[in-house]
């Protein structure tokens, strides 16, 4: 990951803009409680996290992501902000991350992953490792790349191919795995397509 990262870092967020939908939407809806703890699991360049802090003045914000060389733009782009003191940042694997040593928190009142379990080999395992981490009525928010029912049949192969070449992989099972999850753990999950299925997106609660 930090090879592939390397260089292509430092233009993430502006070539990312225009085809991760949903995003903004996960964040609005995040409506942490004042003093809440937020985590973003493969957290990249940090571009959700300083939007959410920003949104939401009242919680608090962490992220983590495997890769260092993200993690260097992440920490740039947070100092920039001016949110050093609220978001905190780790090196971690979203399959096995100790939040209780590394950022002295039990339970999430708010977890999110934003369009990075399509990027995740151990995607099921993730899934799972995030559920451990909510606290008593804490919410897991997911989007990421839909089946693209709705989208012409060309457009949307073209999708598919272009994004294997960033080793992406749309989870086309990401609802069935995260209501395992959820009847695993006595919980409920909403999901709902976005733009004709171009996106996927669930709250698990």
């Amino acid at each position: 990951m930090d090879r592939m990262y390397r260089l292509t870092r430092h233009v993430y967020d502006l070539s990312r803009k225009y085809y991760l939908l949903g995003r903004d939407r996960l964040i609005a809806d995040l409506a942490p409680p004042p003093g809440g703890a937020v985590l973003e699991m493969g957290c990249g360049t940090a571009r959700n996290l300083i939007a959410a802090a920003r949104r939401h003045p009242a919680a608090r914000f962490h992220g983590f992501d495997i890769s260092e060389e993200m993690l260097k733009t992440a920490r740039a782009n947070v100092a920039r902000a001016g949110l050093s003191e609220r978001i905190t940042l780790a090196q971690g694997d979203a399959t096995a991350f100790d939040a209780a040593t590394i950022f002295g928190v039990g339970g999430y009142e708010r977890i999110y992953f934003s369009y990075t379990l399509s990027m995740v080999p151990a995607w099921t395992a993730a899934i799972d490792e995030a559920v451990r981490l909510l606290g008593p009525g804490g919410r897991l928010h997911v989007v990421d790349f839909g089946a693209g029912r709705g989208l012409p049949g060309p457009l949307r192969r073209l999708l598919w191919a272009w994004l294997r070449l960033f080793h992406v992989t749309p989870r086309l099972d990401l609802a069935r795995e995260l209501a395992r999850a959820a009847r695993a753990h006595g919980r409920t999950l909403e999901s709902l397509e976005l733009h004709r299925g171009y996106a996927q997106y669930h709250v698990l609660g």
